[in-house]
């Protein structure tokens, strides 16, 4: 496993070493009820009118996040050209931007409306029904691409079953007590958690065992910094993801899911996936076999983002030029199961 640390030997990059959560995330509880307000008012087609001059707002006056997004962008051109008619540009940008604002919309509406099963695209009904059906708990990783909220309202609306949802980012208290506020019967619980000791685990594992879901994000750098990540593939280029999620699985010894939700056309297509129905790492290649965890989510995360672009919502520095690093990260245990 490839992993930088952050202990001022400059092992990470330049461009990099400002971490994602410095960055605070727009979004305020006033905004969010505003957002809604429009929408259930007027519909979205003024939804869309008034969102506009915010995202171009954004786009001008957060140059670290219109600079994440260009080079995201650019670098899906450079791995699949035949999408892109010209190179990326500023209007790009704004559309990037827009349609995280239509993302968020859909996050609210998924919790605050009665969700229509023919609201879904599902290519693969039979892996769905069985993941519904299955009454043991699973870890279920997922990303910034798309509406993962929708899907777990979904899920919560049709299926008595409780969803605990792990963040990182401090940022996102707004949005959970938004939700809270919108649906206090969604049986939706929140840990927000810098690492997993072994106290949380064994909460976590009670939860499994009494077959709850629990959601963890798999595209973020942890806020425990560079040398809790696996170095793989994404886009063509080389990524940091972190290792938590993996090791987290291992600690909890359930089935593992992923999970993408994203807007194609009209409709939200929901795919699951499975990783593994136990992660089980050995003591000679513990490195590798997370490197290949971590490289399979990437894969399947990358076919997604092949697809639809400007549904990928990581507004920060995701790539590097970094080779090999100096220093290896500590030693793995069940205190650094982290973010």
């Amino acid at each position: 496993m490839n992993t930088t640390n952050d202990n001022g030997n400059h092992d990470e990059p330049d461009q990099v070493k400002k971490h994602w959560s410095e960055f605070q995330e727009a979004g305020t509880l006033l905004g969010f009820r505003f957002m809604l307000v429009v929408y259930r008012l007027f519909g979205r087609w003024v939804f869309t009118l008034v969102l506009y001059p915010v995202m171009v707002y954004f786009a001008l006056l957060r140059p670290q996040s219109r600079r994440s997004s260009l080079a995201f962008l650019n670098t899906h051109r450079a791995f699949n050209p035949e999408y892109w008619k010209a190179t990326p540009g500023i209007l790009d940008v704004i559309k990037h931007f827009m349609q995280f604002g239509h993302s968020v919309l859909d996050k609210l509406l998924a919790w605050s409306v009665p969700i229509d099963r023919e609201a879904f695209d599902v290519p693969d009904q039979a892996a769905v029904d069985d993941f519904h059906q299955d009454p043991r708990g699973h870890l279920i990783i997922g990303s910034h691409l798309g509406n993962l909220e929708f899907c777990r309202g979904y899920m919560s609306r049709y299926h008595d079953r409780t969803i605990n949802i792990l963040v990182y980012d401090k940022h996102a208290a707004n949005f959970v007590e938004m939700m809270r506020r919108i649906n206090p019967q969604s049986r939706l619980y929140i840990y927000q958690v810098d690492s997993l000791g072994i106290g949380t685990i064994l909460e976590l594992k009670e939860k499994i065992e009494n077959g709850e879901w629990l959601f963890i994000a798999g595209d973020r750098v942890p806020l425990s910094g560079y040398f809790r990540t696996t170095k793989v593939s994404f886009l063509g280029k080389t990524a940091w993801l972190p290792i938590g999620p993996y090791l987290l699985a291992k600690s909890l010894g359930c089935p593992v899911k992923m999970i993408f939700a994203f807007r194609m056309g009209k409709k939200i297509r929901l795919e699951i996936e499975t990783l593994s129905e136990k992660i089980e790492l050995s003591r000679s290649d513990r490195e590798g076999e997370i490197n290949s965890l971590a490289q399979r989510f990437a894969s399947e995360l990358e076919d997604r983002c092949a697809r639809v672009p400007f549904q990928w919502f990581n507004f920060y520095d995701f790539w590097s030029d970094v080779h090999s690093p100096k220093h290896k990260h500590p030693k793995l245990n069940k205190e650094s199961v982290a973010s």
